[in-house]
């Protein structure tokens, strides 16, 4: 912490992007941009037939119906088939299979069947990381959600509700409880800390910048031509985050206090995509390299009417084969790949080093069944993309089909080699996957 550089202010926290001014006299002093480790998950599988590509790679890959709004970063993803989470079967312990799907997606392990306070599951490959990196950042790391976790309760077949709105484990005991208010997620990212200072400050309608505008100021006067193109870019990014929340609470009033808390927008869209500006302002500012976002709980029964959707997904998820249904379940497919695209957009639209944000970072997307008919956990649709920490070391525009009863485990092993952290297993992994 020592080596990083903050704008600061009363109630604001900003670390700063890379600058050559900053390093030294050449831009060889400016040291290599960090990686960042992101996981998304959605909920109830998905229609497997519209989502896997054909079997190739390179000129003889081609995006799936479901998938087509990945289309403008082909050649920075690759989709991953043939992955399974054998914890989050039931092994004995009867049903609840979607309980048993968010628990075990970052941990590989079999949470404990039990809807009392004694849950017990295992450390998240998230939380594996942040032990070991988090210290070089303002969070360790960061848990998003677009719903209220309950912290207690049945809500599948006796498993606790702690285990289906939960997707990252600090230990076997204790979930990673996320933010689901963009104004919370903010916050956490830019406040000072100070309850009080930050309260008046959002009370005052004062803006993050306020605070740390002298110094911002002050700093530009030290900068290269280039720097202060660059810093301006920075704080206009971070600005035009907050202005997207306060127009959200504008909106508050509409709706009563307890449905819609301060700054969640009233459109479900509008919401992921918040928290997914959220995100990227967060790798972008390097207040940490870790992020988590879970896009609906396990088991969402959400309507999707605005896309001709007739009921809830969870209900159409058991599709009985009804060609309707799963029309119906790629329509929504598709919707969760758009938002995809959006935060791939944002990390490839800014610029980092020689290459982007995108090239950066490795983004982890699926879900942890496969069809939702079925209720499995085999062959999982499971997306990695970005560059490796722009080690140029993964092979992307592909798809890669693992060999039968690899555990999606021994990807994370692989993506924690890439991030420089040491571990010999992830929940039930086996070995590495073989991603280049």
């Amino acid at each position: 912490m020592q080596r990083r550089k903050f704008l600061t202010g009363l109630a604001a926290s900003i670390s700063l992007p890379q600058m050559t001014s900053l390093a030294g006299s050449t831009a060889s002093s400016v040291a290599k941009a960090p990686s960042r480790l992101a996981f998304v998950y959605i909920p109830n599988g998905v229609n497997l037939k519209e989502w896997k590509p054909a079997l190739g790679s390179n000129d003889a890959f081609k995006l799936s119906p479901s998938l087509s709004p990945l289309n403008p970063f082909k050649e920075k993803i690759q989709v991953i088939s043939g992955l399974d989470h054998d914890k989050a079967k039931s092994n004995g312990d009867g049903a609840g299979d979607h309980a048993r799907a968010s628990a075990t997606f970052l941990t590989g392990c079999q949470a404990k069947k039990t809807a009392g306070s004694n849950i017990r599951n295992g450390i998240s490959v998230d939380q594996i990381a942040a032990r070991q990196i988090g210290h070089h950042t303002k969070l360790a790391s960061l848990e998003l959600s677009t719903i209220k976790a309950r912290k207690s309760g049945s809500c599948d077949s006796g498993y606790s509700c702690i285990y289906q709105h939960n997707i990252s484990w600090r230990d076997e005991s204790t979930p990673m409880p996320a933010e689901y208010d963009p104004r919370s997620a903010f916050e956490k990212i830019f406040g000072s800390g100070d309850f009080k200072a930050d309260a008046l400050r959002q009370a005052r309608r004062k803006s993050i910048l306020d605070f740390v505008g002298e110094d911002a100021k002050k700093l530009q006067k030290k900068l290269s031509t280039e720097d202060r193109i660059k810093l301006d870019e920075y704080l206009t990014s971070i600005r035009e985050v907050e202005v997207k929340i306060e127009k959200s609470e504008n909106f508050k009033e509409l709706y009563p206090i307890e449905a819609k808390p301060d700054g969640i927008p009233n459109s479900y869209e509008l919401h992921i995509c918040a928290m997914f500006d959220v995100m990227a302002l967060a790798f972008k500012t390097d207040s940490t390299r870790i992020a988590s976002f879970m896009l609906a709980g396990e088991g969402s029964n959400k309507s999707f009417s605005n896309l001709g959707v007739n009921g809830g997904h969870h209900a159409i998820s058991h599709h009985r084969h009804s060609p309707d249904k799963l029309r119906q379940i790629a329509q929504i497919d598709q919707f969760y790949t758009q938002q995809l695209a959006y935060f791939l957009n944002s990390l490839q639209q800014t610029k980092e080093g020689d290459g982007s944000l995108l090239d950066n970072t490795m983004v982890v997307y699926g879900s942890c069944i496969g069809d939702g008919n079925r209720h499995n956990h085999t062959d999982l649709p499971i997306i990695l993309a970005g560059g490796g920490g722009g080690r140029d070391m993964i092979k992307s525009n592909r798809h890669f089909s693992a060999p039968d009863g690899t555990p999606l485990t021994n990807l994370y092993l692989s993506l924690l080699e890439l991030m420089d952290v040491s571990a010999r297993r992830v929940g039930d992994s086996t070995g590495k996957l073989d991603l280049f």
